[in-house]
């Protein structure tokens, strides 16, 4: 386990993040960039975009308070560590989301409402069940739920949203590819150490198993919903012609063209890719994908 570990070093952090692809940028893009001109001024494109960044800021909000919860909950040095620096990544990531809601125009004494009132519930649900676990000091179910299930799909989603923004809007793409790098170490760490408990410790794999199923349901839940409150689709496909390119036919993803796609189109697209790359972030560990029961208090 420590040969694993040292890859998750401060030192390693150091070199690779604040020296590394951070360098130069300020609150995760470089200086100069801004966010279009269009995307401010137009009323329902703005709203949008801040019903995104709202579904970013709560997410990493609840990355932050589990990941320095599990500081102490940890069973060894290196991952007491390592865990520092990942506390110190979602922190970065909250402040970084925040100040595009105020770049988009939200007062800093409205924030508190903005994101209380457009947060998904089934994503503060999750953060609930998740931060319940941290708080009794559950080690494993907190990685689990972190590092491989909210770290793990979120992974796809802030890749969806770096191709849709790539060219159109440098400054939230710039700030996209950083948080990528960030959660690409981060679902490292907790495939490995995951993986490397269920080879120490194979009985515990269907209690592994059983807390993946019990908290993917609200996940997937969230991004089901992920498209439900879109404008009409008349309003989205004159959005596409007046942004021009905003989405537009070169955003590539999956094979799929994002800027062409209805809503409901993309919210499977979506779906289907999450659930896809988690499984196969689920076997590269030995684990097997369960289906979640819908919780009755989801009913």
């Amino acid at each position: 386990m420590a040969d694993f570990l040292s890859m998750y070093s401060i030192q390693h952090w150091l070199e690779s993040c604040p020296q590394g692809y951070l360098g130069g940028t300020e609150f995760g893009h470089l200086p100069s960039e801004k966010e279009p001109e269009l995307l401010v001024a137009d009323a329902t494109i703005r709203e949008q975009a801040i019903g995104v960044t709202v579904q970013l800021v709560v997410g990493e909000r609840c990355a932050l308070a589990a990941s320095s919860g599990l500081i102490n909950a940890a069973p060894d040095e290196a991952s007491k560590r390592y865990l520092a620096t990942q506390t110190l990544d979602e922190a970065r990531h909250v402040e970084v989301f925040t100040q595009r809601l105020y770049d988009l125009g939200v007062k800093k004494t409205e924030l508190e409402d903005v994101i209380r009132q457009q947060a998904n519930p089934n994503l503060v649900k999750f953060a609930e069940i998740l931060l319940e676990k941290v708080d009794k000091k559950d080690f494993v179910a907190g990685v689990v739920g972190q590092n491989i299930v909210l770290e793990g799909m979120a992974f796809t989603v802030f890749e969806m949203l770096h191709a849709g923004n790539e060219g159109v809007n440098p400054k939230f793409a710039h700030t996209l590819s950083g948080t990528i790098a960030d959660e690409r170490r981060h679902v490292g760490f907790g495939e490995n150490r995951i993986g490397s408990l269920i080879r120490e410790n194979p009985e515990r794999k269907p209690e592994i198993e059983r807390m993946q199923r019990d908290m993917s349901y609200w996940m997937l839940a969230t991004f089901a919903d992920s498209f439900r409150d879109r404008p009409a689709r008349e309003e989205l496909r004159a959005l596409r012609e007046n942004v021009g390119g905003y989405g537009a036919p070169k955003a590539k993803w999956h094979g799929a063209d994002l800027g062409n796609l209805e809503p409901d189109e993309m919210e499977r697209l979506l779906a289907d890719t999450v659930l896809k790359e988690f499984k196969i972030r689920l076997g590269r560990i030995g684990l097997e994908y369960q289906t979640p029961d819908r919780p009755s208090a989801a009913a």
